[in-house]
């Protein structure tokens, strides 16, 4: 069984990640994990948007209710 070489295409054109400098690879797994922390707090950004969201509405909810406030003199 014969594994594929890894391939990285940069600017339309495939490289061999072995054939790589070792530090052409070291830059590629950068780029790589910084791809995978931006997806992630991209991720993180829509959830904290619909919670924020959803906090918005219970407060809307809550304040069209005046007869739970307490008046100030």
């Amino acid at each position: 069984m014969s594994e594929e070489a890894k391939t990285i295409t940069i600017d339309d054109v495939e490289y061999i990640f072995d054939d790589m400098t070792d530090k052409a690879k070291t830059l590629v797994n950068h780029c790589a994990s910084l791809e995978e922390q931006i997806q992630r707090v991209q991720f993180d950004l829509v959830q904290k948007s619909v919670g924020k969201g959803k906090f918005f509405e219970m407060l809307q909810e809550e304040i069209a209710n005046p007869e739970q406030f307490e008046e100030v003199e």
